[in-house]
């Protein structure tokens, strides 16, 4: 018996819907690549120094070795560079499946690498720009600094919006330029979260409260960009990266890390400095390291990083 026409053309449908739907599915994919390696071409930059002095070899991401990047939040001043005032550095092991995520006070007192002196280590951004700041980063931890990624705090804003938003747990309730933060879980625009971080003055725990914050800041993010809504923001997402971070990451090593390194990314651990003591040199005050607190700091992470 023949089949009636009318079923015929409902069977033709779904191999052309499936079709067009794997069609669209493959074009969208590609726009996002096309404008990913675009965006981060956009992000990458050059740094004077082809390895770390630490590094007997350049570090190899592809055979999943362990190493290190240090963020660095830059407030941007009229005719200044701007100071680093965010400083966290980030070892990651693939083998391990974690990473450990250290935050450095603004105010330490260290030797300024290449300038000659002794101040606050948010000064060598000022100084020498990232380079001058990787090498005192590295001096004071006694541990390669691999790569580096510098991201404009003013636009951190734009970062947070693009993405739609993060939640937070808030320990403290206070008051910062205007905005309101009660105590507990609370979601968080790009001006809110700029807010946030930047507070210090009322949280008893002065700088070290403000790194728990802009960990659940960073933390909040990736949880957030990796999510599925995401995808359908990604033009949003990539402009946002693309006008307020800098990294020398290139495209490929970047595909390596999510590949190879994501799951270590989503593990993190973080660590403190929290043994030194405030000191006032020449009416300035500088927050002095406990040496004995560094050292066991420094030995952590090179373990981490599969260094002797």
């Amino acid at each position: 018996m023949d089949v009636p026409v009318e079923k015929k053309k409902k069977k033709r449908k779904w191999p052309c819907i499936i079709g067009l739907i794997i069609l669209g599915i493959g074009m969208y994919v590609w726009n996002v690549y096309a404008n990913l390696s675009s965006n981060i071409k956009s992000v990458h930059v050059e740094i004077n120094r082809d390895k770390s002095e630490l590094r007997v070899e350049k570090v190899n991401l592809e055979k999943k070795e362990p190493f290190s990047i240090l963020l660095l939040g830059v407030d941007q001043r009229e005719n200044d560079k701007g100071r680093s005032d965010t400083i966290i550095v980030l070892t990651i092991n693939a083998n391990e499946r974690s990473t450990k995520m250290l935050s450095i006070p603004r105010d330490t007192y260290t030797k300024i690498v290449g300038y000659g002196t002794s101040d606050k280590l948010n000064h060598a951004y000022a100084f020498g720009g990232t380079e001058m700041a990787m090498a005192s980063v590295e001096n004071l931890l006694d541990i390669p600094i691999d790569y580096v990624t510098e991201v404009n705090m003013e636009g951190f804003k734009d970062i947070v919006d693009a993405v739609g938003g993060i939640t937070v747990i808030n320990m403290l309730a206070f008051k910062e330029d205007g905005y309101s933060f009660p105590k507990g879980k609370i979601k968080l625009d790009g001006e809110h979260a700029l807010a946030f971080v930047r507070m210090r003055k009322e949280d008893p725990n002065g700088d070290f409260g403000r790194q728990e914050r802009q960990k659940q800041l960073i933390q909040g993010i990736l949880k957030e960009g990796a999510s599925v809504s995401s995808l359908w923001k990604y033009k949003d997402i990539f402009n946002a990266l693309g006008d307020n971070i800098s990294t020398n990451l290139t495209f490929g090593q970047m595909m390596e890390l999510q590949k190879k390194h994501k799951e270590a990314l989503n593990s993190i651990e973080q660590l403190y400095f929290n043994k030194g003591q405030g000191q006032t040199k020449n009416g300035i005050w500088y927050y002095m390291m406990n040496k004995k607190e560094l050292k066991d700091v420094s030995t952590e992470l090179k373990d981490h990083l599969g260094l002797k």
